[in-house]
């Protein structure tokens, strides 16, 4: 049965990343929440999408750059882009809100510049996947709240960079962990989407996330071969969520859960 993910809490209809928005999607009656987490200049986990603040809040600036005191004060824009009373969360603010209830977490550990957490490039006919700038000690911090909430049997974690698999992984076998791959990736190295698939299961992740758009009978297929769970994102109209659950994939992250949940027969 396919689960469904609210992506950044529902990133089409209200403030993304915001605690609004995970309270929302979790009435609403979906199966995961979706964020994304970075570490501000004194070690606190906050949970935004960009390494930078310009775009999803009030204020401007590299996440990284900022004390957690400082970004308590930001506001969070609205789909539209106004400015909204929602405040800039930490992990610890979300996991206060999901923890009463069922809901799992999907976290994505970002890197501290933009788009460049991980590197491809074709080499000697194949693809050499580097891990790109990272955050000293997110992964650890992450996995300690998530400890602390009792989560741990509720969370993937999730990473572009082959780095943070391998991290979570050492600390935490038992937890699951989701290697993505966008299309561009595929596309860079010149390869079919079945090797996302490869890729996943060479880093020792238990699934493999990849842009829906890269999503095929062949490469599902592929994905139960090698005993990986399958997710897909970001899935925003009817037509392709239909496509992705007549696939069979195991997650759907959308911005639009109110849709999916139609889409489900919730």
């Amino acid at each position: 049965m396919t689960r469904l993910a609210a992506h950044r809490g529902g990133a089409r209809l209200w403030p993304e990343n915001s605690l609004r928005a995970f309270r929302e999607s979790l009435a609403l009656g979906v199966d995961l929440l979706e964020l994304d987490v970075h570490l501000t200049a004194d070690g606190e986990v906050v949970v935004i999408h960009d390494a930078t603040l310009d775009r999803t809040t009030d204020a401007r600036g590299a996440v990284g750059e900022r004390m957690a005191v400082e970004l308590a004060g930001v506001r969070l824009r609205d789909p539209d882009g106004r400015a909204t009373d929602e405040r800039l969360p930490t992990l610890q603010d979300v996991l206060t809100v999901v923890a009463p209830s069922r809901a799992g977490l999907l976290v994505e550990v970002k890197g501290p510049v933009a788009g460049v957490n991980v590197v491809y490039e074709r080499q000697h006919g194949d693809a050499r996947i580097a891990p790109g700038p990272s955050y000293p000690g997110l992964v650890a911090a992450t996995l300690a709240l998530l400890r602390r909430a009792q989560m741990l049997t509720r969370v993937n974690v999730m990473g572009f960079s082959p780095d943070v698999i391998g991290e979570m992984r050492a600390l935490e076998p038992g937890v699951p962990t989701t290697f993505l791959v966008a299309a561009a990736h595929v596309r860079r190295v010149d390869v079919r989407p079945e090797a996302a698939v490869a890729w996943a299961a060479r880093f020792g992740a238990t699934d493999v996330g990849i842009e829906h758009t890269l999503a095929s009978r062949e490469l599902v297929t592929a994905a139960r071969a090698a005993s990986l769970r399958i997710g897909v994102w970001t899935v925003n109209d009817e037509e392709a969520m239909r496509r992705a659950i007549a696939l069979g994939v195991d997650v759907l992250t959308t911005d639009r859960p109110d849709l999916a949940c139609r889409v489900l027969g919730r």
